[in-house]
């Protein structure tokens, strides 16, 4: 069995802020960096491929929780949100003019203006997927969690998600049958020096 463990990136100041960033290269937070300096994947993950995202926040949150440096892969960066990347969600909905939706009302075919749609990025993922030969974390962004996860669930962006995307864990996919374990794994907390 080949089982996949995503893992969402730290924290940035956009993150903070509520902008989407979409394919911007914005970086972890100083916070973010002491925060995931703490964290180690648990000890059945230590062997597995390391991948992530090319995008830096990404990249270096794979780096900090594993001490080895990722392979990347270009399926892993986030998805393109195109004219509202780098705006404010609430913004977007308090402006009914903008088409903003909430994930629950996307389905697979919303496209934000100028951007991308969930099955765009499950299609661009598809041979990336394919491809995995042995247990692999992948450290990447929550949209493009959000499409494996959903694929996995067998969830349409219709109605409420059957998960949902936390921090510090990983989210386990066995790649055979396409399913998800139904409870994240938390990462392994080192305790502080006395």
């Amino acid at each position: 069995m080949t089982r996949l463990a995503l893992l969402r990136h730290g924290h940035t100041h956009w993150n903070r802020a509520g902008r989407i960033q979409g394919r911007s290269d914005i970086p972890l937070d100083d916070d973010a960096r002491a925060e995931l300096a703490g964290y180690g994947l648990p000890q059945d993950w230590a062997e597995a491929d390391i991948w992530s995202s090319p995008l830096h926040r990404a990249s270096e949150t794979a780096q900090i929780v594993t001490g080895r440096d990722p392979n990347t892969a270009d399926a892993l960066t986030e998805m393109n949100w195109g004219d509202w990347e780098g705006q404010r969600g609430v913004d977007l909905i308090a402006d009914a003019s903008s088409g903003y939706r909430h994930i629950e009302h996307w389905g697979w075919d919303f496209r934000p203006p100028n951007g991308e749609s969930p099955a765009e990025v499950r299609d661009r993922l598809r041979p990336w997927l394919s491809a995995l030969r042995q247990d692999t974390v992948a450290v990447c962004h929550i949209g493009i969690m959000r499409v494996i996860l959903a694929w996995a669930w067998g969830w349409n962006f219709d109605g409420p998600a059957p998960f949902k995307i936390k921090r510090n864990r990983l989210y386990i996919v066995d790649m055979k049958t396409m399913t998800a374990d139904a409870d994240p794994v938390r990462l392994i907390k080192y305790e502080a020096p006395q």
